[in-house]
């Protein structure tokens, strides 16, 4: 049940990942064209690069699960067989780690039940906590930023779904495909 749950998880980031690449695309011709017209529109960069930080992080997760991130093998080929599953599964430990460490630092950094404590009002959220992550705009999108950055829990909790699934399917794993 958990894989098919990461699955599907990793299904949904690549096809947001892929809409993400083709918004690019298209914010990148539109900044193109309004700059060779001398019309320039601000909000494109800033756009495109929020765009891109989403794909990325979307993408990297869904790697998890598809096991396509980068790596070295030249240690665990070297390995016999189950010292080289054993390696895999630390790996996968360590991933799991990661992701765990990076749900902890978004709690501490979004602070959430303070907010809520604070009935959602971000100006006295600002004055028990010092965290103006919900007042900062960004430049030229005039949003609050933690819009965007919502991409970071969103991030640890696929690697979390991810990791955990990948720690608890049988060994040997059965090929992943998307």
């Amino acid at each position: 049940m958990l894989h098919r749950i990461s699955k599907a998880w990793a299904r949904a980031e690549m096809a947001a990942a892929a809409a993400l690449a083709v918004a690019i695309t298209g914010l990148v011709l539109l900044n193109v064209v309004t700059r060779a017209l001398s019309a320039s529109i601000f909000w494109v960069d800033e756009a495109a690069i929020m765009s891109m930080t989403w794909m990325t992080f979307l993408a990297a997760s869904a790697a998890v699960h598809f096991g396509h991130s980068v790596s070295v093998t030249l240690f665990t080929d070297m390995l016999p067989g189950s010292a080289a599953r054993v390696a895999q599964r630390a790996v996968d430990g360590i991933v799991l780690i990661f992701a765990l460490l990076m749900l902890w630092l978004c709690w501490r950094w979004f602070l959430p039940l303070d907010l809520l404590r604070a009935g959602f009002d971000t100006g006295a959220f600002q004055g028990e906590t010092f965290n103006f992550i919900y007042a900062e705009p960004t430049l030229t999108l005039d949003i609050r930023k933690f819009w965007l950055w919502l991409v970071m829990p969103i991030f640890a909790l696929g690697m979390t779904l991810h990791g955990v699934a990948n720690l608890t399917r049988p060994w040997p794993p059965e090929r992943i495909t998307p």
